[in-house]
């Protein structure tokens, strides 16, 4: 199986070298504000031609935003622009136009209705204050050293890795990768290079190919297995907010920037920032780290994970758990498992966002009309179960695989009651999903707290999966 991996790693630079990577960051900074500026300039002409009445056959010709088209126009306007650009490598330029090209393609698809995800806005000029310096090369020697310490770049030579790459170079010494970029970035005050490459990796099998775990997330606790293990949630961001309070208050202290009155910012301003950003770093880097962790256990070892379709951006607009649901992780946690699974060869179910995994009773499946977020225990009022509401929650997940198998392939996987909301008057026609109490029976399962209204028809087999 041919896929596309990353491997990331911290660098030692000396002060030369990071004056060359910073040369590199400003040349892709400025391709991308002369690129921007020649845009603004044209659709601003052709607006104003609009306004004067001026037919659109006879407007100021538009100019592709395309990256080809970019890159010919800056290879015919660099002498003139940058005298200076021959002191870089092209690929400094080629990653600010490129950056370009994809930012206005965001910003009109989402103006079309093209894009899914949240609007764009229109790309807007960097700074060398406020943008995050990098730069990406594409062509070139790129190229890990014999002594698996140090990494080749175009134009900025050898460069000291902090750790070893001995993963990668056993990958690229026996020819099951191949080294297709690599980016240089710099966050919280350190360097890092980023590798892109094309990996061939072994057909795998986890330990328990036949096991099916469903997942609940959560904040009180960050994943709740069907089996009964509980992960607590680390809390990484709320263990450190009084630290970075402080420092934020030492850095409001310090004589900041001033730009409109062309007042630069103190250098005890600069190092306060430079603390701030790397305490924020530290928590990413924790963050990062136990998710990778427990996704890859999990991945290796149940053939089957089952977990929800969380609306995540949605939640977020909670302004009493945005900070507390952001700290958790839960939409890398689900991209985490996403490839992870199918590296293992396992495979990854999930449920619909509007299945009631939390109102439903994994013992005989009556729905509840109502299960408010403090009720951590759910009590069944039909069949007297009472256990954890998050544990209860993850077996109605892990009930949902066998039902996969029949929509395989169909996207999220509904089970039963996962109507857009749970009714508490009149009937609602839906097919019993296996995790039912009774087998080969066609019943009525009243909701908890009303009149017995939901009639189920039972399909295949039935039965709560013990794992």
């Amino acid at each position: 199986m041919r896929t596309l991996q990353g491997y990331r790693y911290a660098l030692d630079l000396t002060p030369r070298q990071e004056r060359a990577i910073l040369q590199h960051a400003g040349a892709a900074r400025f391709a991308f504000n002369w690129s921007l500026a020649r845009v603004v300039a044209v659709m601003g002409q052709r607006a104003a031609e609009r306004s004067y009445g001026i037919p659109d056959a006879e407007l100021t010709p538009a100019i592709s935003w395309s990256y080809p088209a970019m890159r010919r126009a800056w290879n015919a306007a660099k002498a003139t622009a940058a005298p200076w650009w021959p002191e870089c490598s092209k690929e400094a330029y080629n990653t600010g136009l490129e950056a370009l090209a994809r930012a206005l393609k965001n910003w009109s698809d989402s103006r079309l209705g093209k894009r899914r995800d949240r609007p764009m806005g229109f790309p807007r000029y960097k700074s060398r204050h406020r943008t995050a310096p990098s730069v990406r090369y594409t062509t070139g020697p790129i190229r890990i050293e014999p002594d698996r310490r140090h990494v080749v770049l175009p134009r900025l030579g050898r460069l000291k890795l902090h750790e070893s790459a001995r993963k990668l170079a056993r990958r690229l010494e026996a020819g099951t990768a191949r080294i297709l970029s690599a980016a240089v970035r710099r966050n919280g005050g350190r360097w890092y290079v980023s590798v892109c490459v094309e990996v061939e990796r072994a057909e795998r099998a986890p330990a328990r190919p036949r096991s099916v775990v469903g997942i609940d997330v959560g904040i009180t606790n960050l994943a709740v297995l069907s089996t009964g293990e509980v992960v607590a949630n680390p809390r990484h961001l709320q263990r450190s907010l009084q630290r970075l309070r402080t420092l934020g208050r030492g850095m409001s202290r310090k004589s900041g920037p001033a730009w409109a009155a062309g007042r630069p910012p103190s250098n005890r301003w600069r190092r306060a920032r430079g603390r701030l950003a790397a305490a924020h770093a530290r928590v990413a880097n924790l963050r990062r780290d136990g998710l990778h962790k427990l996704t890859s256990r999990l991945a290796r070892t149940h053939g089957t994970i089952v977990v929800e379709d969380l609306n995540v951006a949605g939640m977020l607009s909670n302004r009493r758990l945005a900070r507390h649901i952001a700290d958790a992780g839960f939409a890398p946690l689900r991209r985490q498992l996403t490839y992870k699974t199918e590296w293992n060869g396992g495979r990854l179910i999930v449920a619909d966002r509007w299945y009631p995994s939390s109102k439903t009773c994994s013992g005989c499946g009556a729905v509840k009309t109502k299960l408010t977020l403090s009720e951590r225990t759910y009590a069944c009022e039909a069949c007297g179960l009472r256990l954890d509401r998050d544990l209860n929650a993850a077996r109605n997940l892990a009930a949902l695989a066998a039902a996969a198998v029949s929509t395989a392939g169909s996207g999220p996987v509904s089970g039963r009651g996962a109507d857009r909301k749970t009714p508490n008057l009149g009937q609602v026609a839906v097919k019993r999903q296996p995790g039912t109490a009774q087998a080969g029976k066609t019943g009525t399962v009243p909701l908890q707290g009303g009149p017995p209204s939901h009639t189920f028809e039972e399909v295949g087999e039935t039965g709560l999966i013990r794992v």
